[in-house]
């Protein structure tokens, strides 16, 4: 098999995201009501009352698109952040500027919340789809990073346009919703996106040449997650504390179960990427299909397997792909080589150790998360990762995923665009009305969806293209 050389950017890293937005968008898109089987929602939110039951345990490939994102993040601190540290940047400068980074992603947080159209009116008028959409596009001149041949005045006056546009906008709202604005009314994704990106950044700036100090705490923030709950004592004091609810809790720094092992990761391949000529060892040119088969039957064997809760087969099962992988990945004769290695290996310490979580609290859930739920999905992602590597980077079919890549390139404007830009102008040209017609039976009901999703993807993918970047 011919031999490639790695490419200049982390492709797979922008698919495992984009995969992650995508999912997000079209598992909000499917309709309810009973017309799609159970795994085509949220396990703790079953159809077809969709009623949130928390003791009901399992995940569904619904459950897997936030933390693969989570992952994706933390592993892309060390492919940035190191940029920045050999340009001389020094760490106490790039903490104050994650900080200021999470500052600006929990008013987006905020914002995004209340340009959201049933946010503004629970039954939405032609006024409410106008006022969402003008919201959206506001964000341009606020995200937007302009090229270097604006001058710095230019831009200046633009992004205070924008910000100036986006407070008139929550002004009207104020005035036209009888709840009015609120700090404590924001999106619940975004702002955990917020907390973990200020504190899962700062963690590997300051543990980056030292994985013990890292992985300790991870080990810290576990215990604090198994000991707050004991009335009166320090953890609990800990745990409860926040000076500012709407901004920041400890709770969210759970999730830095996924960041962590995410930046890791990034480690990992941030290394690849400095090797002067990293490139394919001459397998056979069956391997890299055999590799791909495998990466995926991860997934599908432990989505199914923990959703039907036949987790001891699964866990059979696991081992049997655990031994498969190690002799298919074994052998170090290039760089490429050593990274996947070292990459599977990881994703069985992460699998491995969620699936000895399983048990406790219940069996594995997302909500309310439990530490399998973090653990487990922390492996997979590492998979899903490699699936995209081998598919890009190895057999160079880049071409076949370019859309998943754009999204994930421009991650905040393929979040958004669906509420606030694609439902509102599918609603004024009355599109939306043919659309519902094809909620008349699970197939097309699931098409609808997908449908939707399409719009939103070649939105982002154009943006991406035309280099319309929201930087957050």
């Amino acid at each position: 098999m011919k031999s490639k050389e790695k490419t200049s950017r982390a492709f797979a890293l922008d698919a495992l995201r984009g995969i992650a937005i995508i999912g997000m968008i079209l598992s909000g898109s499917i309709p309810h009501g009973g017309l799609l089987p159970n795994w085509m929602y949220h396990a703790q939110v079953p159809p077809p009352n969709h009623i949130f039951n928390p003791n009901l345990p399992g995940i569904t490939w619904v459950d897997l698109v936030f933390p693969f994102f989570l992952f994706a993040m933390g592993a892309a601190f060390p492919l940035a952040l190191n940029g920045k540290l050999e340009k001389g940047i020094v760490k106490w400068k790039l903490s104050l500027h994650s900080i200021q980074r999470g500052l600006l992603l929990a008013v987006f947080a905020i914002y995004i919340q209340h340009i959201k159209p049933w946010s503004i009116n629970s039954n939405p008028t032609t006024l409410t789809w106008i006022i969402s959409i003008v919201g959206f596009l506001l964000l341009f001149p606020m995200l937007l990073r302009l090229s270097d041949s604006y001058s710095n005045s230019f831009k200046r006056i633009v992004k205070i346009g924008g910000y100036v546009g986006g407070i008139l906008i929550l002004v009207i709202f104020e005035l036209i919703n009888e709840k009015g604005f609120s700090l404590y009314r924001s999106d619940i994704i975004i702002l955990v996106l917020a907390n973990v990106a200020v504190f899962g950044s700062i963690i590997w700036l300051y543990t980056k040449d030292n994985l013990l100090l890292r992985l300790g705490i991870l080990g810290i923030i576990l215990a604090l997650r198994l000991s707050h709950s004991a009335d009166g004592s320090f953890t609990q004091i800990i745990w409860d504390f926040s000076p500012f609810p709407w901004l920041y809790k400890l709770y969210y720094m759970q999730y830095l179960f996924i960041v962590i092992p995410g930046t890791v990761i990034g480690d990992l391949i941030h290394k690849w990427k400095k090797e002067s000529k990293s490139e394919y060892s001459q397998n056979t040119i069956y391997k890299p299909y055999i590799s791909v088969l495998l990466l995926f039957g991860f997934i599908v064997v432990n989505l199914y397997g923990l959703f039907t809760r036949s987790v001891n087969v699964t866990l059979i099962l696991n081992v049997i792909l655990v031994l498969s992988g190690l002799q298919l990945f074994k052998g170090s004769t290039t760089a490429t080589d050593k990274l996947y290695n070292s990459l599977f290996k990881w994703g069985v310490y992460w699998l491995i150790l969620g699936f000895f979580f399983e048990a406790f609290e219940g069996g594995i859930k997302k909500d309310h998360p439990t530490l399998s739920y973090y653990f487990v999905t922390a492996g997979l992602a590492i998979y899903c990762y490699m699936f995209f590597s081998i598919i890009i980077d190895y057999l160079g079919k880049g071409k076949f995923v370019n859309s998943i890549i754009e999204n994930g390139q421009n991650p905040m404007i393929a979040y958004i665009a669906g509420h606030t830009l694609i439902t509102p102008v599918l609603a004024l040209t009355n599109l939306n009305s043919l659309l519902n017609y094809l909620a008349i039976n699970p197939l097309l009901g699931f098409l609808k969806g997908v449908i939707f999703t399409s719009f939103v993807i070649m939105f982002t993918s154009y943006c991406t293209k035309r280099k319309l970047f929201w930087r957050t």
